[in-house]
């Protein structure tokens, strides 16, 4: 599938009236195993990118290269259409189109943009502010004009309400909805109520991130126009506590035999499809 189907895939979830939990995915073999189980789309995190890439927690350490290249690595191995978090753009309303510009031809499906003030200067906590709004509308209209498939997905994030009040996170969807992008990614919910005060405030979907709780609903968030919402990095999460457990165990004289919940050679087989690989060997090296 090229990226311009799967783009199409991708904008055909956010025309219809449901709402879907993407998988949290990070490298080839995770979105093939989210394809095979039959999710619509995967994510890939920049807090995840930053612990995969760099083995660092999520502080804006991680170069545009870097996230650039673990995308097409997941982009490249299945036709899932996948979601990434672009952050602030690295940097400046130009340094966002240069983003856009790389990460498109990575073969992604859909990019978010944030207007979060990042990284934290110098004596400022992480994530504890926002960009003005006319700087995120020169980012929204910065990433727009660097998109060359019309079908790659724009969104434009925003954590006002977690940061804000809910009058400023209203002027920021609205402000950068009229800019042009696909659908607003709202970061912070954490009640019902926060999204029923601005739902209605914009025309195109909404995509939430990080939800838990009372917003974990699927028939609720579809009918507030949400299209997209994110539960989190929990497969990343479970891989690591397994592998922690595997050495755990290995390191206090565990045999092999005595490990449990291995990948059985079934499923290995499938997820780098073996069978592909022997039919080319087959085909190209006389096997």
């Amino acid at each position: 599938m090229t990226p311009a189907e799967k783009r199409q895939r991708f904008r055909a979830l956010l025309t219809g009236q449901g709402c879907v939990h993407p998988a949290d995915v990070f490298d080839p073999l995770s979105a093939r195993m989210a394809e095979d189980l039959g999710f619509e789309c995967g994510m890939f995190a920049g807090s995840v990118a930053s612990m995969v890439v760099l083995g660092a927690p999520d502080m804006v350490l991680i170069t545009l290269t870097e996230f650039a290249e673990q995308v097409r690595r997941i982009c490249r191995a299945t036709n899932l259409p996948l979601l990434c978090d672009a952050d602030h753009g690295y940097g400046n309303a130009l340094n966002v189109k240069r983003t856009v510009e790389e990460i498109e031809t990575s073969g992604v499906s859909a990019i978010t943009i944030e207007d979060t003030l990042l990284p934290a200067s110098y004596g400022e906590s992480a994530g504890k502010g926002l960009v003005s709004i006319e700087e995120g509308i020169g980012k929204m209209h910065a990433a727009r004009a660097a998109r060359r498939d019309p079908a790659l997905v724009i969104a434009g994030r925003t954590s006002a309400l977690a940061l804000s009040t809910v009058e400023d996170t209203i002027a920021r969807m609205k402000a950068y909805e009229a800019t042009g992008v696909d659908v607003i990614f709202l970061a912070g919910a954490k009640t019902r109520a926060q999204v029923d005060a601005v739902y209605q405030a914009i025309k195109i979907p909404l995509l939430l991130g990080g939800v838990g709780g009372e917003l974990v609903d699927k028939a609720y968030l579809a009918s507030r126009g949400v299209r997209i919402c994110l539960l989190g990095q929990n497969a990343y999460l479970a891989s690591l506590q397994a592998i922690n457990e595997t050495y755990k165990a290995l390191r206090c004289g565990a045999k092999p035999s005595q490990l449990a919940n291995l990948a059985p050679s079934d499923l290995v087989k499938r997820i780098t499809r073996a069978a592909d690989y022997e039919r080319d060997a087959k085909a190209f090296l006389g096997k």
